[in-house]
């Protein structure tokens, strides 16, 4: 006999990319957390072409809704091809997410499918109405029935705009049994310029939890702006130039909004070399 719930990884799990994870709160009743492209050495692992991992290798017929946690494409990039494997289930995200989450997807569905402008418009339309908006911090009832009662929020994960992390309640009314599972998909460090910190949940009986960079210390981010500001001073004095790679969603937004802030101090003040060599 079967216990629920219980949880299959189909990404994500050998590598940090491809994340799609799959709840299955009883026998009739899952749902998928995730459903990202496979990246870089992730994408032809196992000996397996990169386009061989796009395919949907499991079933659909339990599944009742996606969760996305946030855009970026290694957590929604397979979307597609969920969709043509047979997906008629809603989407949920964020209020944010539900933004960008067709910019992204037309640009991937561009880039990995077809260019055919109808073909794009009827996909993009295809997602939209797909989508369930959520706000953060509400319980949002995805079934109830006699034998199953789940709810699904969204709280903020301070990642990118729109990120979050997926906590479900599972009640089952026949044995009183009720789990909390939490998912943590992408989580920020604290001190980000644009996003508040992420707050941990009360609790969790069953935690998934990312650790991509679970092995190592990163620098202190309440600084990073005075270090960003040194390197920069330090190219113009050479007359060099600071190459600086970033993630189009998140990572950019955030340098932007960095170099505002360095300019702008640094023409109030007009220091040599970075107030004359940023006007």
């Amino acid at each position: 006999m079967r216990l629920f719930p219980r949880i299959t990884h189909h990404g994500a799990v050998s590598g940090v990319t491809g994340s799609c994870h799959e709840l299955h709160a009883d026998a009739a009743n899952s749902y998928l957390v995730d459903c990202g492209l496979f990246q870089g050495a992730d994408a032809s692992s196992g000996g397996r072409a990169g386009q061989g991992r796009l395919d949907i290798e499991f079933p659909l017929d339990t599944v009742r809704a996606l969760i996305a946690t946030h855009v970026h494409i290694d957590h929604v990039g397979r979307i597609p091809y969920l969709l043509a494997a047979g997906f008629k289930g809603p989407i949920l995200c964020s209020e944010p997410s539900a933004k960008l989450l067709p910019i992204v997807l037309e640009d991937a569905f561009k880039l990995g499918v077809s260019r055919d402008q109808k073909q794009v418009e009827r996909y993009v339309e295809l997602i939209e109405q797909r989508i369930i908006a959520l706000p953060y911090k509400t319980w949002f009832t995805l079934q109830e029935s006699a034998e199953l009662i789940c709810r699904v929020r969204l709280q903020r994960a301070g990642h990118i705009l729109g990120s979050a992390y997926v906590e479900f309640d599972l009640q089952y009314p026949h044995t009183g049994e009720k789990k909390r599972v939490v998912f943590s998909g992408d989580l920020g460090a604290p001190h980000a310029p644009l996003l508040p910190a992420p707050k941990p949940p009360h609790r969790a009986d069953i935690l998934v939890i990312e650790s991509t960079y679970g092995d190592r210390n990163h620098e202190d981010r309440r600084t990073r702006r005075q270090r960003l500001e040194r390197v920069i001073e330090q190219a113009l004095e050479d007359n060099g130039t600071a190459l600086i790679p970033a993630f189009s969603i998140g990572r950019t937004q955030e340098l932007l909004y960095e170099l505002e802030e360095i300019i702008h101090r640094a023409q109030a003040k007009s220091p040599a070399p970075l107030g004359r060599g940023l006007r």
